[in-house]
């Protein structure tokens, strides 16, 4: 992992105490930075989720895709926990515990935006850091690019209808032109660059590829440290007012990425697959794609929303959360290939 990367949760916490103070001293800038928008996308936010994404998709082969039917048992499990349990999961978890046991402590204005941003937060799988958690597993890498590769194809056509249909159960009124543009924008688009991207780079050899994500990776954390700042700079004044809404928030969440990582490590241990499919299993299943949450959030609810301020609590706590997941599923392979050996 990079400094950038290891350290996310420091800097992040860094974003927040820049964000807050740059908002309090300077709020006329914020909110001419919030007025930039076109069709209710804010383009310097849409600019820096670009910057974010596009390196983060170079590193997905979608001919990897061939892969899928060599690990058909792991990719089962995975592509349930993620689409079929893991959304609806998080949408009980939100009403569960910011519609009923900490409303109390919450803005009662602000509750349905903080269940739609953690709804939003669980609809779509992670792309990139999923590669990191793989690797410090000892994961399968041709399982893990298969099934980062087939979950961002299911992306691309699920990803509205999913949100829609989970916000509308959390009776939410959803924009629908704002968020099929939010999928062209942040989905679509990025998939199609990045793709034409990494053909143009790979033309001039493995080694100039690798070179290239080298150089380009810093600016993706750049970007999404840049998008934070701009966030609490917005978010600043609600923060101050109630500081343990932050916490409250990563209860859900906490549990979901438990929860999740859970279920999958033991369905791939019940169906006998390798630990080494089991781990990067786990760690999708359990993982968001924060950066899509994010921008979505900000082009559907605003600034100012608390579905904004959900998505970035899941930034804040995804890398300890995850490296703890790793722990455990690395320190459990001897338990695992105890249930496995008999299949």
């Amino acid at each position: 992992m990079s400094v950038f990367e290891r350290y996310l949760t420091v800097w992040v916490v860094l974003c927040i105490v820049v964000g807050i103070g740059l908002g309090q001293a300077f709020p006329g800038a914020a909110q001419t930075i919030g007025s930039w928008e076109v069709a209710r996308v804010n383009i310097p936010v849409g600019l820096l989720i670009w910057v974010m994404i596009i390196p983060m998709l170079l590193k997905v082969d979608f001919a990897a895709l061939g892969e899928v039917r060599n690990h058909m048992r792991g990719i089962g499990v995975t592509l349930f926990v993620n689409w079929l349990v893991k959304p609806f999961s998080m949408a009980f978890l939100g009403w569960l515990f910011i519609r009923q046991w900490f409303a109390p402590y919450l803005p009662a204005d602000q509750l349905d935006s903080y269940i739609a941003g953690l709804i939003l937060l669980a609809a779509a799988p992670c792309t990139a850091m999923v590669f990191v958690w793989s690797r410090l597993t000892g994961g399968d890498p041709l399982f893990t690019l298969s099934q980062v590769a087939l979950n961002d194809s299911i992306m691309i056509v699920a990803f509205a209808p999913l949100v829609a249909f989970l916000l509308g159960l959390s009776a939410i009124t959803v924009p629908w032109d704002t968020l099929l543009t939010s999928v062209v924008l942040y989905i679509l688009i990025p998939v199609v660059l990045a793709q034409w991207l990494r053909r143009a780079l790979l033309a001039r050899g493995q080694a100039a590829f690798e070179a290239a994500l080298h150089r380009i990776g810093p600016w993706s954390i750049a970007a999404l440290l840049l998008t934070l700042v701009l966030l609490f700079a917005f978010q600043g004044e609600a923060i101050l007012k109630q500081p343990l809404v932050i916490a409250l928030l990563a209860v859900p969440i906490l549990i979901q990425v438990f929860f999740n990582s859970a279920l999958a490590y033991w369905l791939n241990r019940a169906v006998g697959e390798k630990h080494a499919i089991a781990c990067p299993s786990a760690l999708i299943g359990a993982s968001n794609f924060f950066e899509l949450a994010v921008a979505t959030a900000i082009s559907l609810f605003g600034f100012h929303s608390g579905a904004a301020l959900a998505t970035v609590v899941g930034v804040l706590i995804e890398v300890p959360i995850m490296l703890l997941v790793v722990k455990v599923v690395n320190s459990s392979k001897g338990w695992y290939e105890s249930g496995t050996s008999q299949h």
